[in-house]
């Protein structure tokens, strides 16, 4: 069939053409955009999942919903290595520009813009002292530039919330790689989230995370269990996945026979990653509609190499060879988390030893810590990928 109307999309947070099975997360955030511009009370929201199970999407989505209402909005992708004071300063920059055309008190928007920069500008990471944010106006003094990142944050979205209030709206900021924020900067994110929840101020932060975000939220304040509303993102069931899958090639005039859809089903396991790597493959394979098992079972092959080369391939490579005996050892054990003992008993090493690649592979988001003594891999069928690989 013709490979430029291929209508799947597999790519890292690039919408699929159908966002199939995310209905309920819609409903959600939707009723949070409502209570929030109402002044009701409403918890900020955090997305967890593996990778592949389309988070991102989901963040961006939510973006793209809260636009449409015309709220400020504003996303960072959090780094290990950096300070989020510079890229939140960016992002609620360009929120309060999406507000201010609409703002009928230059001075308010002016007094804003001054804060941001006066917040931007405390920041302590590499070459700092040699940048200025592209701000137009003077930093205000005294006002989220004490170098204290909870008093900064608590006073920068306070102000910034002000602004959205005197148009009946809302400031979203969303925070892609959550678990990624530094243990200091989280444990200051979630103290100006807590404060701006007593006050109402209609700002809210979206993050989304691997499995163990909630993990490192808790540990950071023990009332972020509170704070936030949490949603598990995984993989589709097998009415979603289909629907992922026929709504797109309909609109082209393709079918699926039920044989081609069950093979496709069984290869993919419903993430949604797969899903689109397997259909773009199949499609291109496939000689005309309807598409057949058959075509599934002659393109598997490549869409699996596809996979294991840019997907799990490029994971593989980032690690070191202690660190790839380690995942090894996990995929010995099998899919689902693992214990720690366990690994290292495969191993025939002291836990304790072990420690070092263990820690290095959750900061390199290779591993994540399901619960204390467990450990699984980020990405789903990582350990089918590792045993098939030659020792």
């Amino acid at each position: 069939m013709d490979p430029v109307r291929n209508p799947y999309a597999p790519g890292a947070g690039q919408r699929p053409p159908e966002l199939a099975g995310r209905d309920r997360e819609l409903r959600q955030f939707e009723i949070v955009l409502e209570r929030v511009a109402r002044g009701r009370p409403e918890r900020s929201m955090v997305l967890t999942g593996l990778r592949g199970v389309g988070k991102t999407v989901l963040l961006n989505t939510f973006k793209s919903m809260a636009m449409q209402r015309l709220w400020g909005t504003g996303k960072i992708e959090a780094r290990p290595d950096q300070s989020i004071r510079r890229p939140v300063a960016a992002a609620l920059h360009m929120a309060i520009r999406e507000l201010a055309p609409r703002h009928r008190a230059p001075e308010r928007i002016e007094h804003v813009l001054s804060v941001l920069k006066a917040f931007a500008l405390r920041d302590p990471g590499k070459g700092a002292a040699n940048w200025t944010p592209a701000i137009d106006v003077p930093a205000a003094r005294g006002r989220a530039d004490s170098g204290d990142l909870v008093i900064d944050l608590t006073e920068l979205f306070v102000d910034a919330a002000s602004v959205a209030a005197d148009l009946g709206v809302g400031i979203a900021l969303f925070i892609d790689e959550m678990q990624d924020v530094r243990p200091p900067d989280i444990s200051a994110l979630c103290a100006a989230c807590h404060e701006l929840s007593q006050s109402g101020g209609p700002l809210i932060v979206v993050g989304a995370g691997l499995p163990h975000l909630p993990t490192v939220l808790s540990a950071s304040k023990s009332y972020s269990e509170r704070l936030f509303r949490y949603t598990r993102i995984d993989r589709l069931d097998r009415e979603a996945a289909d629907q992922a899958l026929i709504a797109p090639a309909a609109r082209e005039g393709v079918e699926f026979t039920p044989g081609a859809l069950d093979a496709l089903y069984e290869a993919a396991d419903g993430y949604p990653y797969f899903v689109q790597a397997y259909g773009k493959v199949v499609w291109d394979y496939a000689p005309k509609s309807p598409i057949t098992a058959d075509d599934v079972a002659v393109a598997a092959p490549e869409a699996e190499e596809e996979l294991a080369v840019g997907f799990f391939g490029s994971r593989y490579e980032r690690a070191t060879p202690a660190e790839r005996d380690y995942m090894r050892a996990m995929a010995r054990l099998g899919d689902d988390p693992v214990p720690t003992a366990a690994v290292a008993e495969v191993l025939g090493r002291k836990p304790s030893s072990l420690s070092p690649a263990r820690d290095s592979l959750i900061k390199k988001g290779l591993i994540y810590s399901a619960e204390r003594g467990l450990v699984g891999f980020t990405v789903p069928h990582f350990g089918r990928f590792l045993r098939a690989q030659p020792v």
